[in-house]
C-alpha cells in the first residue's frame, strides 16, 4: 500500500501531465503510470509476498510484457512518446497476428491434471464392488491414493459447509474438513435434513433419454407433421422456382394449422387421460389457493405468456455466459437470464457436454435457453426435444452470431438473408412449442446496409414474441460504436412486439440514454462481464466506486458456484479455474470510478497503464495472464505442474 501511495506521489510531482490519447480513457494523473513502472510494481509486490528467495512461476512470462529498463534520463512526456511510437510500430507489424481468436490454442482437458484417479465406486462409497473389478483403469486403494494426492488447498469445504456433505469424499481438493481418520466421508445430518431434496440445478440430461438420442429412438410427431407439410409444399411447386418462394410460405402456414388442428383433436383425448390421472394419482397436501391451473392443463396449443417489458436481459454468452457467472450477475440484479448458445445438431446427439448448457439454477426465475442452427428440420426437432423434456420459459434463436464456423453454414447472422429458411424455422419452432419463441439478431451482415428493418415486420407476421437487435452488423462484430438511432427506428416497426436494445452499454447513463430511444427493455453483454454489479448500477441509478476488496468477493462467490457447478476435486478445481481466467480478461478492462478523469468509462475506451488506490486494484489492472493466474492462485491455490492457458483472444482485451 505504501509503495502504492509512493508511486502515486511521484507521478503527481510530475510537471507534465501526461496527455490522454484518442480512445484512451481519461485518467486522473496522479494515477497514471508508464508500462515499466507498472509491471515493477506488481513485481515488487509480489517478492513482499513470496519472499527475496523465492520466484514467481509468473515472473517467467513477463517477457510478453517488457522487463524493466534502465533509465534513460529523458523527461516522462517524451519517453512515453517514444514507448507509444514503438508500441505503434509493434501493433503494425503484428496487426494480422494479433487479430481474432486463438482459433488453434492447446486445450488441457481438466482430469489430464489428476494422473491417478480413484475409483467412483469408492469415491461415493457404495456397498458394492466395482463392475469392472480388476479392469477398472482407476485406483481402488484409497490409502495408496491419497500418499500421492496433491495438497489439499484449505481447510474449508464450500460444498460441506453449505449442503453439509460433500460428495466427492476423499477426491475433494478440501478433503480435510470432512473426511475422518480412516478416510470416511463425514456429514451433517442437521443441515442434509432442512435442505431435504431440493433440487438446486434442473435440465440435466437423463441417460436414458441420451441412450434413445444416441439410438434415434426419440419420436418427433409434431415436428414431422409439420416438415411432411412443407415438403408437401414443395413438391406443389413443381419447376415453377419462380412462384416457389410464396408456395413455400404458403406451405408453411398451412403446415402451421395442421400441426394446431392436430393439437385441437387431441383434447378430447388429453381431457379422458386427466380424469384417469386424478383418479391414479395420490393426494399431496397443497398450500395456498387453489387455481384453475391446479385443475385443468395447459392446452399444448396454448403459449405460456411471458413479460419481457422493462427487465434487464444478460444476454447469452459463449464461454463466459455459464451457471456460476449468471449466478453472479441474478445476485446484482439481472432479470432475465439466458443460455449459452446451444448447437441443436449436438442437442440432437444427445451430446453431454451441449446439454450441459441447457442447465438451469433454482435462482433463476425468468430464464431461457439460445439455439443456433440452420435448417428447419432440425432446429424443429429441437425445440419439440426441449419442450418434452426441460424447464425453460422461452426459446431463443441465434440469428447474430458472426464467427465464420456458424455463418458460412448458414446460421447465425446467415439465417438474416434466407428468409424463407429463417420463416420456415421460426413457424416450425413455433408450432412444437409452448412457451415464447424469441429471436436475437443484428442490424445486417454488411457494415453500410442494415436490413433489420426489412426482416422485423416479418418476424411479426411469423409469430415471434421478442426480438434483440445488436447494433452492429456481421463485418463489425464488436468494434465502432452500435447504432441506437438505427435501433430505435427497429423498435417503432417492431411494436407490438417487445425489442431489446444492445450494445456499448457500460453505465447507467449509458442505460438511460439506450431507454430514451423506445426500446421495451436493454440487453447487457460484454458490460456485464466487465462490471457486473452494472444491474444494480442501473436499478440505483448511481455509480458504484466498488473497492478492490469488494471486487475480490465476488471472484471468490463465483469460484464457490463452480466448485459447486464442476465440482471440487482435482477436475472440477482446474474447471473452475479455467472459466475464471476467461472471465478475468474482461474484468482487467474495467476503470475504478474513483480513477477516473471524467465519469463514466466508455466501453471502448481502453485504460492506459496505471496504478490503483492498493496493490489488488493494481493487479486487477493487468492485462498479462501470467497476472489473471496469479489472482486465481489467491481463490483456488497454486496451479498444477502441468498447467496452460492460452486466452480465447490474440489481442487480449487491447493489443
Amino acid at each position: 500500500m505504501e509503495a502504492a501511495v509512493d508511486q502515486s506521489a511521484e507521478s503527481a510531482e510530475s510537471p507534465a501531465a501526461p496527455q490522454t490519447e484518442k480512445g484512451e480513457a481519461a485518467l486522473k494523473a496522479q494515477y497514471v503510470t508508464t508500462r515499466e513502472k507498472f509491471h515493477e510494481f506488481l513485481d515488487a509486490g509480489l517478492k513482499d509476498q513470496k519472499g527475496d528467495g523465492e520466484e514467481s512461476t509468473e515472473a517467467s512470462t513477463d517477457g510478453a510484457n517488457g522487463t524493466a529498463e534502465e533509465p534513460t534520463g529523458e523527461p516522462e512526456s517524451k519517453k512515453r512518446k517514444l514507448e507509444d511510437e514503438a508500441q505503434a510500430e509493434d501493433n503494425k507489424r503484428d496487426k494480422k497476428k494479433m487479430k481474432g481468436q486463438n482459433k488453434s490454442r492447446p486445450h488441457m482437458k481438466p482430469h489430464s491434471y489428476d494422473d491417478r484417479r480413484l475409483c467412483p465406486s469408492l469415491v461415493q462409497e457404495r456397498d458394492s464392488k466395482c463392475f469392472y473389478g480388476d479392469k477398472c483403469k482407476f485406483i481402488h486403494d484409497v490409502a495408496d491414493y491419497m500418499s500421492t494426492k496433491p495438497a489439499d488447498l484449505g481447510d474449508r469445504c464450500y460444498l460441506y459447509d453449505t449442503f453439509g456433505k460433500c460428495v466427492f469424499g476423499v477426491t475433494c481438493r478440501f478433503a480435510s474438513a470432512h473426511t475422518g481418520p480412516d478416510f470416511k466421508n463425514l456429514v451433517k445430518e442437521e443441515v442434509c435434513k432442512t435442505l431435504g431434496q431440493k433440487e438446486t440445478v434442473r435440465n440435466s440430461l437423463d441417460k436414458e433419454l441420451q441412450r434413445r438420442l444416441r439410438k434415434r429412438q426419440v419420436t418427433f410427431s409434431r415436428s414431422e407433421t409439420y416438415l411432411k407439410s412443407i415438403g408437401a409444399g414443395k413438391a406443389k411447386g413443381g419447376a415453377n422456382e419462380k412462384k416457389s418462394g410464396s408456395e413455400n410460405k404458403n406451405a408453411t402456414t398451412e403446415a402451421v394449422e395442421e400441426v394446431e388442428k392436430q393439437c385441437v383433436s387431441g383434447q378430447k383425448d388429453a381431457a379422458a387421460d386427466l380424469k384417469t390421472e386424478d383418479s391414479e394419482a395420490p393426494l399431496v397436501k397443497t398450500i395456498g389457493p387453489l387455481t384453475d391451473a391446479d385443475i385443468i392443463k395447459l392446452r399444448p396449443c396454448e403459449k405460456k405468456q411471458v413479460d419481457f417489458r422493462d427487465k434487464l436481459y444478460l444476454a447469452p454468452l459463449t464461454t463466459c455466459g455459464n451457471l456460476p457467472f449468471r449466478r453472479v450477475c441474478k445476485r446484482f440484479g439481472a432479470d432475465i437470464t439466458c443460455g449459452e448458445m446451444a448447437m441443436c445438431t449436438n442437442l440432437l446427439q444427445g451430446q453431454a457436454s451441449e446439454w450441459a448448457l441447457l442447465k438451469r439454477h433454482h435462482t433463476e426465475d425468468l430464464f431461457g435457453v439460445q439455439l443456433e442452427g440452420c435448417f428447419p428440420d432440425t432446429m424443429t426437432r429441437c425445440a419439440e426435444l426441449l419442450n418434452q423434456n426441460i424447464d425453460v420459459d422461452f426459446v431463443d434463436i441465434n440469428s447474430g452470431c458472426p464467427i465464420d464456423l456458424v455463418y458460412k453454414k448458414g446460421g447465425g447472422c446467415g439465417l438474416m438473408t434466407r428468409t424463407n429458411k429463417f420463416e420456415q424455422i421460426v413457424r416450425g419452432m413455433n408450432s412444437v412449442l409452448d412457451v415464447p419463441l424469441t429471436v436475437k439478431i443484428r442490424t445486417g451482415v454488411q457494415q453500410n446496409c442494415n436490413i433489420a428493418h426489412k426482416l422485423i415486420p416479418e418476424l411479426k407476421k411469423w409469430g415471434v414474441s421478442l426480438v434483440t437487435l445488436h447494433g452492429r452488423s456481421r463485418e463489425q462484430r464488436y468494434t465502432k460504436m452500435a447504432d441506437w438511432d438505427y435501433i430505435n427506428t427497429c423498435s417503432r416497426l417492431a411494436s407490438p412486439v417487445p425489442l431489446f436494445g444492445n450494445g456499448d452499454i457500460l453505465s447507467y447513463e449509458d442505460a438511460m440514454k439506450a431507454r430514451e430511444t423506445g426500446v421495451s427493455g436493454i440487453m447487457l453483454a460484454r458490460g456485464a462481464l466487465i462490471k457486473p454489479w452494472l444491474f444494480t448500477e442501473i436499478k440505483e441509478r448511481r455509480h458504484w466506486d466498488i473497492s478492490s476488496g469488494e471486487r475480490m468477493d465476488i471472484l471468490r462467490d463465483f469460484t464457490n458456484y463452480g466448485l459447486e457447478h464442476w465440482g471440487s476435486d482435482t477436475q472440477g478445481v482446474e474447471k473452475t479455474r479455467t472459466f475464471l481466467l476467461e472471465w478475468l480478461s474482461f474484468t482487467c478492462r474495467y476503470i475504478p470510478v474513483g480513477l477516473l478523469e471524467r465519469v463514466p468509462q466508455k466501453i471502448n475506451e481502453r485504460p492506459p497503464y496505471y496504478l490503483g488506490r492498493d496493490y489488488l486494484e493494481t493487479l486487477m489492472a493487468s492485462q498479462h495472464v501470467g497476472d489473471w493466474i496469479r489472482i486465481s492462485e489467491m481463490l483456488l491455490g497454486p496451479v498444477p505442474k502441468n498447467f496452460s492457458f492460452l486466452p480465447k483472444h490474440k489481442a487480449n482485451a487491447y493489443k
